[in-house]
């Protein structure tokens, strides 16, 4: 849940994505100190694999979230940290702890629904329809809703695990007029299109969210090749860094993030006495990092709730602090 994120996805482009029937054209909080004992029964132990392919859907392993080549994909552990990473990271706040916006409470954290050719396609009232796709778009009966259907963001995020294809919704909600979203954006997940820019998205980035989200499956296996998705309370007015298409900042300071920033923990900081669910999401965050995605809580990282979380260890993760953190030069770092 993206603590009742409030944003503007107006823009001034005008054209839309084509109908889901045809090809989408290029677009777009205690640390328990862990002892061998507990390391010895937990679930999954031993050491966290370095994982370099792309996420894969469990059920279908030919589809990939995105290329390997697409920058949500690709390791920044060799990237150079940015000149200006000190402001940036000082301004965001150093003190401030990392916090998992997911857990094993259904309403916590953005759900995933797998949809495919059964599910009967809906037309989407937009608020902003200059920069949403037409669609139409694959909603379950009973969609699974950010925030189990109450306020906030309302995102609705629907994955066809046959056609590699991802929809998303941002503020959904569904009526006598059927349904309405603020913004939707259609993607087809074996391409590194990217949307027009200063086009939003169901993100105020204008990215999309499921790729940044840690989902339990690839922690139980070992590793998140992938970045994840992260939220400050402040971004900048009027820049964005690639991958964003779009920002929805407040601050017109140097030092405040624009949209698409990347952060990587750093390499020094000591992650062994964490469990081991969040080993892996702290090993991700070291390789792979995570962009600032959206105006939220501050070093808020999303993820998918699923019962099988350990919420107390997923807690541990307040003792990473900003001050752990450091901004990757991602200049010319583009989807290959």
């Amino acid at each position: 849940m993206c603590s009742g994120t409030e944003r503007d996805h107006r823009g001034n482009a005008s054209a839309r994505a084509s109908d889901d029937d045809v090809t989408v054209p290029n677009r777009h909080a205690t640390l328990s100190i862990v002892v061998a004992a507990l390391l010895a029964v937990a679930t999954f132990a031993g050491p966290v694999a370095a994982g370099t392919n792309p996420t894969r859907f469990q059920y279908r392993s030919t589809c990939t979230t995105f290329p390997a080549t697409n920058v949500w994909n690709r390791r920044v552990d060799s990237l150079p940290v940015r000149a200006d990473s000190g402001a940036l990271m000082t301004f965001m706040g150093t003190t401030v702890g990392l916090h998992p916006d997911f857990g094993t409470y259904a309403g916590y954290g953005i759900p995933v629904n797998p949809v495919d050719a059964s599910i009967a396609r809906s037309s989407v009232t937009f608020q902003w329809p200059s920069e949403s796709d037409a669609g139409p778009y694959p909603i379950p009966a009973s969609p699974k809703i950010e925030g189990n259907g109450s306020g906030g963001d309302r995102h609705i995020l629907m994955v066809d695990r046959y056609a590699c294809r991802l929809w998303e919704l941002y503020a959904a909600s569904h009526g006598s007029s059927g349904w309405s979203a603020g913004s939707g954006a259609i993607w087809d997940l074996r391409s590194n299109a990217l949307r027009p820019d200063d086009w939003t998205s169901a993100d105020a980035a204008g990215l999309p969210i499921y790729p940044g989200l840690a989902r339990y499956e690839e922690v139980a296996s070992g590793a998140i090749a992938h970045a994840l998705r992260f939220t400050v309370p402040v971004t900048r007015i009027g820049v964005h860094l690639y991958p964003a298409r779009h920002d929805a900042g407040s601050s017109s300071s140097a030092s405040a993030p624009p949209m698409g920033l990347r952060l990587r923990l750093k390499a020094g900081v000591n992650i062994s006495a964490y469990g081991p669910q969040s080993r892996v999401i702290l090993t991700a965050l070291r390789q792979y990092g995570m962009i600032l995605a959206d105006n939220g809580s501050g070093y808020y990282i999303s993820g998918a709730p699923d019962p099988r979380w350990n919420d107390d260890e997923l807690h541990d993760l307040g003792l990473i602090k900003g001050s752990m953190f450091e901004v990757v030069d991602t200049t010319g770092f583009v989807n290959g």
